[in-house]
């Protein structure tokens, strides 16, 4: 007897956007493995590619419309029999996506990121292409039973979904639906799995991170939370990503401040520091609050790193409030920066206001507000030349040089630790001492026990 040789079908997946992308990312990756796909790195050459698209700004979606353009030239060679289009950009344009682009084959969006196995069986059998467009709900996803395409050692942690502050020049609403958090009891679930698995560090992520808990009737939802993170024995590090500056508060400074797992870093988007500019993008603090707030973290803790973004060349940007931009920059000695020209997103208020900036206008403050960032940053690496440090190795790089982070380094954002004489395993915690830096990296020496 002959037994007929089953037909495998191959996916491949591009993981486009922000950390909330790559772990949607990460939960289709294992629902496709699950309905017995063959996930492929091979991306020109796959039955299907699934592209999971941001939509937030200009640049992330001339980015998507990149790779689903180089995906269907794959597809019209033959190469590739379908192509599917999923996340924020399908839940931005809706079927406008596909009136855009003919050949797409199905556009699934954030609502249908749970049925994607089933799209690609459907999509596989018909000739039409498909839609499963739906309004951002008031759904939570499971995250829980991920592929994760990070280091083994650390991964992301959702805990909420949307947001509710309503930022003029901010998109994300409109893509991803109101706030609402992720029950406590899963999000500790999601945590415990993943210690489990071998994650060492969590790094917590949410449009409105300090938002925590608000819609479940929860106070200080976020304290909370960290101190039941805080009892997963098998964490050794736990770091706050987009901390929106109004919800930071002295019981979850006090929280940070008193944890034994709880990285001192703080990623806190302040966007401006011009009272009127901060009015007109909708922010509800004020030059004196974000001062008063960096004032507070500092002196609850001398040792912690402060990251932000800014933004340059919002409507009716003056050269005297730029300035004061800088100076502010001067003041807090921020550890780390990323700085954004202003995009008029279609949909948001600020995309209508007068005075718009000129585009060269925004790339020159950019550059001028980089410039004084790394000068700040090259100081600050300098004063760490003798210091030791405890560093999370990332990779191996060669026989005797790995790539790895301290506390103060958040994967994929930040600047690295360059590990000398490293004699550890991704994953391993060691040692080091900083004997030299090179542009915003530290490069250190492990220290032998």
């Amino acid at each position: 007897m002959v037994r007929k040789k089953t037909q495998i079908t191959t996916v491949g997946f591009y993981a486009l956007g922000c950390p909330k992308n790559v772990v949607d990312s990460e939960r289709m990756l294992a629902q496709i493995a699950e309905a017995g796909f063959v996930i492929t790195s091979d991306n020109d050459h796959a039955d299907v590619v699934v592209v999971n698209t941001c939509g937030f700004i200009a640049p992330a979606k001339a980015e998507a419309f990149e790779i689903i353009d180089h995906a269907l030239k794959c597809k019209r060679k033959g190469f590739v029999k379908k192509v599917i289009v999923a996340g924020c950009l399908p839940q931005r344009m809706g079927e406008t996506l596909q009136e855009e682009i003919k050949d797409i084959d199905a556009v699934v969006s954030l609502a249908g990121r749970d049925d994607i196995a089933d799209v690609i069986k459907q999509t596989l059998f018909s000739e039409q292409s498909v839609s499963y467009i739906s309004e951002p709900g008031r759904q939570i996803h499971d995250d829980r039973s991920r592929l994760l395409i990070t280091a083994g050692h650390w991964a992301y942690l959702r805990i909420s979904e949307g947001c509710d502050y309503g930022c003029s020049f901010c998109t994300i609403p409109s893509i991803r639906g109101r706030f609402r958090s992720k029950p406590l009891e899963l999000v500790v679930s999601e945590a415990k799995e993943l210690a489990s698995s071998g994650v060492v560090e969590l790094n917590i992520i949410a449009q409105a991170t300090t938002s925590y808990g608000r819609d479940l009737g929860m106070k200080d939802g976020l304290a909370v939370l960290i101190e039941k993170l805080e009892e997963i024995d098998k964490l050794k590090w736990i770091r706050l990503m987009y901390l929106y500056p109004a919800g930071i508060t002295r019981r979850l400074v006090e929280t940070i401040s008193a944890g034994g797992r709880v990285v001192h870093y703080i990623d806190v988007p302040v966007q401006h520091i011009n009272d009127k500019i901060l009015k007109a993008m909708h922010r509800p603090d004020t030059s004196q609050k974000i001062q008063e707030m960096i004032k507070h973290l500092r002196a609850a803790m001398p040792d912690v790193v402060l990251r932000t973004t800014l933004i340059t060349g919002f409507p009716g940007e003056t050269d005297e409030q730029f300035e004061e931009l800088l100076e502010f920059l001067e003041w807090a000695q921020f550890d780390a920066l990323g700085c954004f020209p202003y995009y008029p997103e279609e949909g948001t208020k600020a995309a209508k206001m007068p005075q718009q900036v000129p585009d060269d206008v925004k790339y020159e403050r950019m550059e001028k507000l980089m410039l004084k960032q790394q000068q700040i940053a090259f100081e600050k690496n300098s004063k760490r030349i003798g210091t030791e440090l405890l560093s999370l190795v990332d990779s191996i790089e060669s026989k005797k040089t790995a790539l790895g982070r301290f506390y103060g380094q958040a994967p994929e954002v930040d600047s690295i630790c360059r590990i000398k004489k490293c004699a550890a395993n991704p994953g391993d915690f060691v040692k080091v001492k900083v004997v030299d830096f090179e542009g915003y990296d530290l490069i250190v020496e492990q220290i032998k026990d």
